[in-house]
């Protein structure tokens, strides 16, 4: 008895949903190094499927907003969308090999990556964004996505920073 593969191999094309639209793959960015690797990933991987990439990066108010400080929240969203496209024209050029749309959300980082994810094909994320403990091997937003998102997540780590958590640490698959 012959048994089909239960999932998609890379050099077959994803399938297109019922409408042909192409699948999307999602991809969180938020100015790490991981997340970096993360853009990189998800195109090589949306050339392979044939595939969509949509770029997102939350933004929300500084953590002094409510204690007198007042900051426009246009500049903070302009700044973050300078981010995103900084990170998409560095990791992939200014004309990348698969379509790329940019979004630039209001709201913490896991809620918007799971909303945005949410008729996606596969999510994408950095295992460590730049908050939090370097110590750790997955931060929240990695951490919640794996957790609670309706598609695949792949997380992918970022170069190595001399610090190994184990064997294999920082090895790419390529």
């Amino acid at each position: 008895m012959t048994r089909e593969p239960a999932v998609e191999t890379a050099s077959e094309p994803a399938a297109l949903d019922p409408n042909g639209a192409r699948p999307t793959i999602v991809v969180g960015v938020d100015g790490s190094a991981s997340a970096a690797a993360a853009v990189q990933w998800a195109a090589r991987q949306a050339k392979l499927e044939q595939a969509d990439v949509l770029a997102v990066i939350a933004w929300d108010y500084p953590a002094l907003v409510g204690l007198g400080v007042v900051v426009p929240s246009q500049e903070i969203e302009d700044a973050a969308g300078e981010a995103l496209a900084e990170t998409i024209t560095r990791e992939l050029g200014s004309e990348p090999e698969v379509p790329v749309a940019q979004r630039v959300v209001y709201g913490y980082p896991a809620e918007v990556l799971l909303d945005a994810s949410r008729d996606a094909h596969l999510l994408v994320v950095g295992s460590r964004g730049l908050g939090g403990f370097a110590g750790t091997v997955l931060g929240s937003v990695g951490r919640a996505c794996v957790e609670h998102a309706a598609c695949p997540v792949v997380v992918v780590r970022g170069p190595e920073t001399g610090h190994h958590h184990g064997h294999g640490a920082g090895r790419h698959l390529d």
